[in-house]
């Protein structure tokens, strides 16, 4: 998909926070914090089982994220420091909000793992692919901006229907998806980025 390939075209809703970011001060830096914090609030939410409170926070985080890197181009400064920081920053994130669904009781603890090993080798792969000199590649299925979106729908669903669907919550079965989707993204990503290397 992905949401990732439209925030360009987003200039309507990001543009005028972005300028009003940049006038209040505010740096690409500030708002990968920012959005790192709304990841563990939001993960500490899920975990307390406070839902409405994680789905604000899950879009706190993803508006966030949005304009770190609106900031960084209207600003021309996208440097490897910044970008090495946010990349961290976001994998911690990924790390809190999906430890904090399952932990909260979600989902089993077996399939919060299959999910979050899912996320995390599928973009470790899409950065190691930069490391053995191919290139950053970001080819797949669901990036971050999807699974924050899928996150914020599942997370209304299991507020409006909380019994879920065969015993399993909304959240739980998204949690499902992103195992099957990042582990299978993660394995395109390796044969692709093998093929590539001579």
């Amino acid at each position: 998909m992905t949401l990732d390939q439209l925030r360009p075209h987003l200039g309507f809703i990001l543009g005028p926070l972005t300028r009003l970011s940049i006038r209040a001060g505010l740096t690409p830096n500030s708002f990968s914090v920012m959005a790192f914090l709304a990841s563990v609030a939001a993960g500490i939410a899920f975990f307390l089982g406070q839902m409405a409170a994680a789905i604000a926070l899950v879009s706190v985080n993803a508006l966030f994220d949005a304009l770190d890197g609106s900031i960084a181009r209207e600003l021309q400064l996208a440097s490897p420091r910044g970008d090495f920081l946010d990349h961290v920053l976001d994998r911690y994130a990924d790390i809190f909000i999906i430890t904090g669904i399952f932990a909260g009781g979600q989902a089993p603890w077996i399939i919060g793992v299959f999910a979050l090993t899912g996320v995390l080798m599928s973009s470790y792969l899409g950065t190691q692919a930069q490391a053995v000199g191919i290139g950053r590649y970001y080819g797949g299925t669901l990036g971050r901006a999807d699974r924050l979106l899928l996150i914020i729908v599942a997370g209304l669903l299991t507020l409006a229907l909380p019994a879920g669907y065969a015993g399993l919550s909304f959240l739980g079965w998204l949690l499902v998806v992103f195992g099957i989707f990042g582990h299978a993204t993660a394995v395109q990503r390796f044969f692709y980025v093998w093929g590539k290397i001579r």
